[in-house]
């Protein structure tokens, strides 16, 4: 009896092959456009990281993406306002496919993109690749976190700003993957409030490797990297509370400067820092534009993280089809977009005021 097929796949109650990164990208090629886009974000975030901007960043969107209609009306009000405050800020789309569960849950549109309980990853890809397209048509850059090591060989080249996650901050996988990224990656402290395990996943990805990865063919290899100079700290606020405070910023652009590290971090305004209250976002935006204006010593500063959708708070995945609950997130609760226009409006004023006192 031959029982070597009893050695692996004894779990896997089946295999569905996928197309390659290769032919998906054949499939839904980058556009001149969008290529423009995705290369203006990279070097304006590139520019605000290493000072050579002096505008404030801001990634700006819903917690997830889980209907490409209504991210697409999200897109082009932003897009609006990306305009609108050019001067000031450099306004991004928060575009999240994928979502990290600290328990069970929905993993996001790339697993599941019907939200009927169905895996249907083939699908998904394609769907958050035609959504990117769309958004980046706009002239609209978009950010991303990236959980999945495979996942950015198909979207990457869509993206302007990755983050690495609070739970995937300490994984080696996901600091060798930034290593060899074309463009900026935030690494979040984790939910415990540690701000050494990501400044040590930063300290890990400005520095080459050498780690297994497949191919756009599909084919596996030895990717070997160069390492990511704009790999910088994002402060998310922990289970313990809030680090968007002026002893928690000084205390982490000391630790990135004692590693070595040009300090430069943003404020995420949602999570532990907004104890997931959304409305807590706009006191936590205009607390860190005036840290950032006020106080020199606190220049690291260089912009935030809102999460902010149509429609306030959240709506249950069994009724999120409805019309009631159209542009409503699934995931974290969201502020509404009024409160979003009213809030940068407010902080461009801030921001203009500032700047234009000193001139």
């Amino acid at each position: 009896m031959n029982n070597r097929p009893l050695l692996y796949h004894r779990r896997i109650e089946r295999i569905h092959p996928l197309i390659s990164p290769q032919q998906m990208l054949e499939k839904l090629p980058v556009s001149e456009k969008s290529c423009r886009t995705v290369l203006t974000g990279r070097k304006e975030v590139e520019a605000i990281l290493s000072g050579a901007d002096n505008r404030f960043f801001l990634i700006v969107g819903p917690c997830s993406i889980h209907d490409p209609v209504s991210a697409m009306d999200y897109a082009q009000r932003l897009m609006r306002l990306r305009t609108k405050y050019s001067d000031s800020f450099c306004i991004i789309m928060r575009v999240y496919f994928e979502k990290p569960r600290t328990g069970l849950g929905w993993r996001g549109l790339i697993v599941e993109p019907r939200l009927d309980g169905v895996i249907d990853i083939a699908g998904g890809l394609e769907t958050a690749r035609k959504t990117l397209s769309a958004i980046t048509e706009l002239g609209l850059p978009a950010a991303s976190e990236l959980l999945d090591p495979i996942v950015p060989q198909y979207t990457a080249d869509f993206i302007s700003w990755a983050s690495i996650g609070a739970r995937s901050a300490e994984s080696q996988i996901h600091r060798e993957l930034a290593s060899g990224l074309s463009m900026p990656v935030g690494f979040k402290n984790p939910t415990d409030g540690d701000i050494n395990t990501a400044i040590n996943a930063i300290v890990s990805a400005r520095e080459p490797h050498a780690f297994l990865g497949i191919m756009q063919n599909g084919s596996p290899a030895v990717m070997h990297t160069s390492g990511n100079e704009y790999a910088h700290l994002v402060l998310r606020g922990s289970v313990h509370g809030i680090n968007y405070d002026r002893a928690s910023i000084e205390e982490s652009s000391r630790t990135l400067a004692e590693r070595g590290i040009r300090p430069a971090l943003l404020i995420d305004c949602s999570h532990g820092n907004s104890q997931r209250n959304p409305e807590k976002q706009r006191d936590i935006l205009l607390e860190s534009i005036r840290l950032r204006l006020e106080q020199p010593q606190l220049a690291a500063i260089r912009g935030c993280m809102l999460e902010s959708f149509i429609q306030a708070g959240t709506a249950a995945l069994e009724h999120c089809t409805e019309k009631s609950e159209y542009g409503k997130s699934v995931t974290d609760p969201c502020m509404s977009w009024e409160m979003t226009e009213s809030l940068l409006a407010e902080a461009a004023d801030i921001w203009r005021y500032s700047y234009d006192s000193k001139n």
